[in-house]
């Protein structure tokens, strides 16, 4: 139990303080209340009670490299900027021995883990992407491969002719450690219509994770806001996955991304403030009670605003990346690359404690050297 705030506890949200200052658990109408609160100091303020009740004080941050192996993608979602047709002349894909040069040359930067995604390739075949994470394990036993969203699996699922789980087995067997959360947008059926036609249902997400999860394996999950979707969207989409997590314990980790409006069919006026993504990194930490760490993904965010959420429930800026594609090549105008060294300042610099984490979120060798950097700011 936490000591009650007594400014808390005179603002609008002083039941919701006592409520969570008591480790009780706040329902859909109370999310919903803080989502909609205009005193968002108070929101984060019970927001930062969670965090540090859950973590200390500290904060993570880890040092990998996003490789997306190609654009080309069978689907049209509306909303991404990244998918390409192969008549498109900005179109790409890599070979696997090209992949295992990339992975080789971050490793010499120090990486613990490859961030590994792409299109609905048209063409390549299930064996490219076992091949891949055989070729990668066989670099480094030691690298954590987190690859995959959940479309991807069930694409390869189609291409394998296996079921779901078998799919799972079989990359597990080849090297997969950890799937990725990307793909989750908003699960309101109507909002995936319209942003992502064609893309998995939200039950097909969530039977993704969770057959994965039955299978010992873990996860991240993802919420992508701030285009088409209402807060009670919002509120439903955590609900979701608070209900998967009481089920499994397979997430690790939640990453709230914030949309970015630009080169896609959406038409959204405003990206999302600020503000907005402080109060909805604020309540899903409140509300996710289940999940250990909550992401502040700085690629989205920028590194200012990332740093700035660690008081607002965050407790992780997530990698150092070296070269991003998907939010870029929607408009994102953050640096490509974040150096270790840049993100333990920026921890330190917001009054928490950095340490190096794994791909589960687990600290790794303390704190990184002043000579890793994979980057410049």
């Amino acid at each position: 139990m936490n000591p009650l705030n007594p400014l808390l506890l005179q603002s609008e949200l002083g039941d919701l303080h006592e409520k969570i200052a008591a480790g009780n658990r706040i329902d859909e109408s109370d999310a919903m209340r803080l989502f909609e609160c205009k005193d968002i100091s108070a929101v984060g303020a019970l927001a930062d009670l969670v965090n540090r009740r859950k973590n200390k004080g500290r904060a993570s941050y880890i040092v990998n490299r996003y490789i997306n192996y190609s654009n080309y993608c069978i689907l049209s979602c509306q909303f991404c900027a990244f998918a390409r047709k192969k008549r498109d002349a900005d179109g790409f894909q890599y070979s696997v021995p090209e992949i295992v040069e990339m992975a080789r040359q971050a490793l010499q930067l120090g990486i613990t883990e490859l961030h590994i995604v792409g299109g609905l390739h048209p063409s390549l075949p299930f064996s490219y992407y076992t091949d891949m994470l055989r070729a990668l394990k066989a670099l480094d036993a030691r690298l954590q491969l987190k690859c995959f969203t959940a479309i991807e699996i069930l694409h390869l699922a189609w291409l394998s002719r296996q079921s779901t789980r078998d799919t799972l087995l079989a990359l597990r067997e080849s090297g997969l450690d950890a799937l990725t959360g990307g793909g989750a947008e908003i699960f309101r059926p109507e909002v995936r219509q319209a942003i992502a036609k064609g893309k998995e249902s939200a039950a097909e997400y969530l039977d993704v994770h969770r057959t994965w999860h039955h299978l010992g394996g873990r996860s991240t999950c993802t919420m992508l806001y701030g285009h088409v979707e209402s807060l009670a969207d919002r509120v439903d989409h955590l609900r979701q996955l608070r209900g998967l997590q009481d089920e499994t314990h397979g997430f690790v980790g939640f990453i709230p991304l914030a949309y970015h409006p630009e080169n896609n069919q959406i038409p959204v006026r405003h990206a999302p403030t600020g503000a907005d993504s402080l109060r909805t990194i604020a309540v899903s930490r409140i509300y996710l009670d289940n999940f250990d760490h909550i992401t502040a993904y700085w690629v989205g965010l920028g590194i200012k605003l990332a740093q700035l959420a660690l008081s607002y429930g965050a407790d992780d800026l997530h990698g150092t990346i070296v070269e991003e594609k998907i939010f870029h090549m929607a408009g994102a105008v953050t640096p490509q690359t974040q150096s270790a060294q840049g993100m333990i300042h920026a921890i330190r610099e917001a009054g928490f404690e950095p340490f190096q984490r794994n791909t589960f979120y687990e600290p790794v060798g303390g704190a990184a050297p002043r000579s890793q950097v994979v980057g410049a700011h």
